[in-house]
């Protein structure tokens, strides 16, 4: 007896290495090269672009830089744990809810949208407006779950509940999703669903209000349960902490051979931004840091797996709806709240853009991704260019990844 009793405590002392092994970050490899500063360094001494930070990565071997200040005034130089608002960026966190409960058996797209939010039953489609006097007509085609997270359901950028007048100056802190969703429902679409693309903040609220019917809970915990806890993004929410805003990343715009300007804020994103009059948005909303986004996007581009050993999605999953498009092919590129490829290949990048500026995009084929931070309140944007040459060269480079280290086990494996 006691034999047995050693041998299962010895059991449990490996299941216990190996759960620790399993769950150990994921080793970086240095790369030891600038490209990126090298082309910023002459935008940053002039003042044009007051901080950014590039992100270039290639199977474990990773260019960082950090280049330039958070906040000129206070010579506060940007870090990856200061806070910035990623605005559309969030539709891709959107969309890997959607996916975990489509493989789950919970929710197909091809479902329509009124099996779960009934207000979707009946749709009228905008024909024409003169003199203010809009022309409707009932449409026929059944909205599904697939096309409000693609852009192909014919909503409008943003409902009037969120806006704080109805000619779209301004925004109102946002409102409850299902009152979003029962809005848009209510509301004027502006093609037949399916039939052509608006990019539209609308249809990805109208994704996030079918988890909450779903799941039982609101969207937001959901996606903290679900996606944001387990990878580890302990920074990133709705509502950033008063310590946190206090080393956020400002806002500017760009003036051409001048020094950049201070904005406060922008229309879209009004102080205070943390308290009662916000709402959770899956169109755009979510706070976060470089260090956290790199654990969302590292994660993708691992085909669901984080890079501390964590599984959140099935790779068949990523690869099916989140790498590729799921639209009809005439309509180009786009998954679930996801830029994708049409088809897909060994040189096709996915991820997703925000509105002041920061980008992230993956290749899964070949373990790569690129990643750019900067909150632009405004103006050309001349290093984009260079940025883009600078990440040609860096993934053109015969980098040794071995001394990164590989997972050497995977927590939930369901692949």
């Amino acid at each position: 007896m006691k034999r047995v009793m050693r041998f299962a405590c010895v059991l449990a002392i490996v299941a216990a290495l190996f759960c620790q092994a399993a769950t150990a970050q994921r080793k970086v490899k240095d790369s030891k090269t600038t490209y990126a500063q090298e082309v910023l360094q002459p935008y940053v001494d002039s003042g044009e672009l007051p901080g950014a930070i590039s992100i270039f990565y290639k199977d474990g071997v990773q260019e960082t830089c950090c280049i330039g200040y958070a906040d000129v005034e206070q010579k506060r130089p940007i870090r990856l744990d200061n806070v910035f608002m990623q605005c559309s960026q969030t539709k891709g966190f959107c969309g890997v809810t959607i996916a975990k409960l489509v493989e789950e058996g919970k929710i197909s797209l091809d479902d329509p949208v009124s099996k779960y939010l009934p207000e979707f039953k009946e749709l009228w489609v905008q024909v024409s407006e003169k003199d203010g006097v809009k022309t409707l007509r009932k449409a026929t085609n059944t909205l599904t779950v697939r096309m409000v997270l693609n852009h192909t359901g014919g909503f409008p950028f943003e409902a009037s509940v969120k806006r704080s007048d109805v000619r779209g100056g301004g925004w109102s802190g946002g409102a409850p999703l299902r009152q979003v969703a029962a809005v848009a429902a209510g509301s004027p679409i502006m093609f037949e669903p399916g039939t052509g693309d608006m990019y539209s903040n609308t249809g990805i609220d109208i994704g996030a209000a079918i988890v909450e019917v779903v799941t039982g809970m609101k969207w937001e915990e959901y996606l903290k349960q679900e996606v944001l806890d387990p990878l580890g993004m302990t920074s990133t929410w709705f509502w950033p902490s008063d310590k946190q805003l206090k080393k956020k990343i400002e806002l500017y715009a760009y003036k051409q051979g001048e020094p950049a300007q201070w904005v406060e804020e922008m229309d879209w994103q009004q102080r205070p931004y943390n308290d009662a009059h916000v709402f959770a948005s899956a169109g755009a909303g979510l706070w976060t840091t470089a260090a956290d986004q790199l654990k969302f996007y590292k994660m993708l581009m691992n085909l669901g797996v984080g890079d501390n050993g964590v599984r959140i999605l099935k790779e068949e999953t990523v690869k099916s709806i989140l790498a590729c498009s799921t639209r009809p092919k005439n309509m180009g590129g786009y998954s679930l709240g996801l830029a994708a490829p049409v088809e897909d290949h060994e040189d096709a990048w996915f991820g997703h853009g925000g509105a002041w500026g920061t980008n992230c995009m993956v290749n899964w084929h070949k373990k790569q991704l690129k990643m750019w931070i900067v909150q632009s309140a405004g103006g050309h944007q001349p290093w984009s260019r260079e940025v883009d040459e600078a990440a040609k060269k860096f993934f053109a480079q015969p980098f040794d990844s071995s001394s990164a280290d590989a997972y050497t086990g995977r927590i939930g494996s369901n692949k």
